[in-house]
């Protein structure tokens, strides 16, 4: 009898490895409490909610997530907002902190380390195939069409590749592929990166995603584990190998890439840096961002607090609770303050007479009378005092809190108590 059935997607076979354990020291202040994935994006999502959300609208049901820094917020995100998968339904979702599980002295060595020590409970799932992520990334992506070309190539490894400006690509893992987008040789931070045969003036570098057929993944974490001398990293020594022994192959982003029909472009950031960050957020101001975040065919899941409606009070002159070209988050009181090209995250209050211009506010922050901020970042809970102005003066800024290069001011409660201690 003919077997009609549909067959299911490769996603249902995968299982997706999240690699979740990066300081992200670039990022300063904003790590000292919690790992870069579990930074607050967006005014109610986390880096990380991006990586999972690729996974889970894909169609892939196992889902595991390594950490190491700073590990308490993070987990303490994943339990509250990714626990509604069920393994009644062959779904699982499993944080995995760096345990000693191979030797009491032995953390995670290092991204294939993290992957290595974790082999038992990979092997009892079964997944047939493993798709690797950096969980700290914002870009929309359907992982199922890379599996796909996984698939259909007869791969041993597929990797994530973004399209840029082959100058801009020497901090980057560079693929040098041939016609077909197989990857001749791979090179870590080259100082004159390879061009794109297609694309002579572009060069494919690596965004951390790997494809793996998970028994073909665990002979060669075996192999490498055994190796002397080996950093026990991805980027490092098992993509290098595998592009010399075996076959690889690229996967350019733009054939994955999610886009409503408002985004435009192939949207992918690595927010690791202050400045980076800041952009990325204020740019969601913007009347058509270039990521969509409203896009309700592939949306953003996470952590849901349950909070009341923003609200706007006072209407004179001078004192008039607005916000124009801003994002403004549940359970957040604007209370005769003006916001522009802002972006207000859950449970802050702006209080009368203040100014907000490219500000970038985090959970939970309290702005006073009279306050001017231009182009800051403000950690979670941070409270500023009434009339204290900051983005105007920039030796003031340095003096006190964090001002980058390019003019941001990062701004924590240490900060500020120590410039209050100072009056």
């Amino acid at each position: 009898m003919a077997d009609y059935r549909t067959p299911s997607p490769l996603a249902r076979e995968a299982m997706a490895y999240v690699l979740a354990g990066g300081r992200g020291t670039r990022l300063f202040e904003l790590t000292d409490r919690r790992a870069k994935p579990a930074v607050y994006f967006g005014g109610k999502s986390r880096i990380i909610d991006f990586a999972l959300s690729n996974a889970l609208n894909s169609g892939i049901r196992r889902i595991s997530v390594a950490t190491q820094y700073q590990a308490h917020s993070l987990i303490r995100h994943l339990q509250r907002g990714w626990n509604f998968l069920r393994t009644e339904r062959n779904e699982s979702f499993d944080v995995l902190p760096a345990s000693q599980r191979v030797s009491e002295t032995q953390w995670y060595e290092g991204t294939a380390d993290a992957v290595y020590q974790n082999m038992d409970i990979i092997e009892d799932y079964g997944p047939r195939y493993i798709v690797l992520l950096a969980g700290d990334h914002i870009y929309k992506m359907d992982y199922e069409i890379m599996l796909r070309q996984h698939v259909d190539t007869g791969a041993d490894v597929t990797i994530g590749c973004l399209e840029v400006p082959r100058m801009e690509a020497t901090g980057f893992g560079v693929m040098a592929v041939d016609g077909r987008d197989r990857i001749v040789d791979f090179v870590e931070k080259p100082k004159n990166p390879p061009g794109i045969p297609d694309k002579p003036d572009y060069a494919l570098a690596s965004m951390g995603i790997y494809v793996f057929e998970t028994r073909f993944l665990m002979e060669q974490l075996r192999r490498d584990a055994a190796t002397e001398g080996s950093s026990r990293d991805f980027g490092k020594d098992i993509i290098p190998y595998i592009v010399k022994h075996g076959s690889a192959w690229a996967h350019r982003f733009p054939r994955s890439c999610v886009r409503s029909p408002n985004e435009e472009v192939a949207y992918w950031r690595d927010v690791g840096t202050v400045d980076a960050y800041w952009k990325a957020n204020i740019d969601l101001c913007d009347v058509t961002p270039q990521l969509d975040l409203y896009d309700r065919d592939w949306p953003i899941w996470t952590f849901a607090e349950i909070t009341p409606p923003a609200k706007f009070v006072h209407d004179f002159d001078g004192r008039r609770g607005t916000a124009v070209n801003s994002l403004v988050s549940g359970d957040c009181i604007i209370s005769g303050g003006a916001l522009t090209k802002t972006l207000l995250s859950t449970g802050s209050r702006v209080h009368s007479y203040s100014e907000l211009h490219e500000a970038v506010v985090l959970p939970y922050c309290t702005i006073g009378r009279g306050a001017r901020l231009r182009k800051v970042v403000l950690d979670r809970g941070v409270n500023i005092p009434e009339g204290l102005v900051v983005g105007e003066d920039a030796s003031f800024d340095a003096q006190w809190f964090r001002r980058t290069a390019d003019g941001v001011t990062l701004v924590t409660q240490p900060m500020v108590d120590a410039y209050l201690a100072s009056r």
